[in-house]
Formats: C-alpha cells, structure tokens, sequence
C-alpha cells in the first residue's frame, strides 16, 4: 500500500520542517557542548522497530484532549498509524502501522516514512540512559567513553569488574 502522491508530497514538506528542526537542534547542543551518547553499530534488519512504533507525548498533548485527537487523526491518516495502545504511567502511544509487511519484515512505503522512523535510534540517544530494542544492531556510545574508560582502568577492579562496568555505562 504505497503512499499516494499527495500525501507522499505532505510527508516531504513534514520532513523538510522537521530535518530543519533536528538539525538546528543538534547543531545548537555541539555549540553548547552537551556530550550525549554516539551512535554505533548498524541496521541488522530485525525490524523489532516496526513492529509496534512508539512515540513519547509531551504533557501537554497528553492532558488537552482535542489536542490528542488530533494528533491521533493526524498518525492515522498521514502516517498510517493505528492506536493500539496508550500507556499513561510512561506517556506513550503505540501504534500499529499499516506500511509494514510482516511477512518480509520491511516497509512498502520506506521511501515516504515518517521522521519517527527516519531517526530511529538516533532520537534515544537525548535519553539519560538510551534502551534500545532486542535485537537492534546499533548501540549508545558514552559522548565522553575514551576519559571514562581511563578513569576506570586506574581502579583496582578486577578485568571482569571493569569489562561489565564499560558495558553497563556504554563505554565500548
């Protein structure tokens, strides 16, 4: 079920105001020098990400009820996003999308999807303690792991100790 031409054109103008966003974002934090984690590793294709997208609502689309609605309507007909859950304690919505294959486990509409998935995982990376999905080939890198990593070898842990701890604090 590929995009139609008018809402493929309606994803591009959307991704163009949010590329401009995010890169203005990140460009201000390398400015400000906020160190975050890196992004290692690569795709492996297990698509866990598709399977049940998820996104993080601010407080404000989460208590103004017209707010929400619009929100979902605007998932449902532009994303092809169908609620299947919303958990209040984490304030998250997630869906069921209507562009992923599950017997190839891949995305009729790769080249129009929404930013959520174009930035899967890089978006976690703002997160104080990134988690990403079984299975996902990528992982954090601590901003600053090479001085934490020196820190941590003129301890007097055992190997293992000090192999746990760079694992845990995503040093390597």
């Amino acid at each position: 079920m590929r995009d139609p031409l008018p809402l493929s054109l309606l994803k591009s103008a959307v991704r163009l105001c949010w590329v401009a966003e995010v890169g203005l974002r990140r460009v201000l934090q390398k400015m400000t020098r906020q160190r975050g984690y890196q992004l290692a590793g690569s795709c492996g294709s297990c698509a866990n990400c598709c399977e049940k997208p998820t996104i993080k609502a601010g407080p404000m689309l989460w208590k103004l009820p017209r707010l929400r609605q619009l929100f979902l309507a605007y998932q449902q007909k532009v994303n092809g996003f169908t609620l299947i859950e919303a958990d209040d304690e984490s304030q998250t919505f997630a869906f069921r999308c209507a562009h992923f294959d599950w017997k190839t486990r891949k995305c009729d509409s790769y080249h129009s999807r929404p930013f959520m998935c174009r930035d899967y995982p890089r978006a976690l990376l703002q997160q104080p303690w990134p988690e990403f999905l079984p299975g996902c080939g990528y992982r954090p890198i601590a901003g600053n792991a090479e001085k934490l990593r020196a820190a941590l070898a003129q301890t007097e842990l055992s190997p293992e100790k000090r192999e746990e701890l760079e694992r845990r604090m995503f040093l390597r």
